[in-house]
């Protein structure tokens, strides 16, 4: 069976509980922890500080992290096809009216186009 793995921020919020003087006996069985990791938790806060519970909490950021820039990545990937196809569509709309200058006027009113008015 393998370990479970604890984010950096439920251990703090842990240790804060224990500090805030809930027995650790009990925050095992709330936690559903082993209360020797929960003791081990409690001295790393004490010697390390901000730096205790680098591991799985690490970790977890990174993922955190890596799927926020997938999913910008995926958001721009459509951004970018979208407006590949603008693109496209301003182009041919562009070359269409190149076409149309060239051939005769279709004014359905017969009146003269501002280009036969002079």
């Amino acid at each position: 069976m393998s370990r479970r793995k604890f984010s950096k921020e439920f251990k703090l919020a842990a240790v804060r509980r224990i500090q805030a003087g809930e027995p650790v006996p009990y925050l095992a069985r709330v936690l559903e922890v082993n209360p020797s990791d929960l003791y081990r938790w409690h001295r790393e806060s004490q010697q390390l500080g901000e730096g205790a519970f680098v591991g799985a909490g690490q970790r977890q950021v990174e993922q955190d992290r890596a799927a926020e820039l997938e999913r910008k990545i995926g958001q721009q990937a459509l951004e970018i096809d979208f407006l590949r196809r603008a693109l496209q569509h301003a182009e041919e709309q562009r070359r269409l009216r190149a076409a149309s200058i060239g051939a005769p006027s279709t004014n359905i009113s017969g009146g003269k186009s501002k280009r036969e008015r002079g």
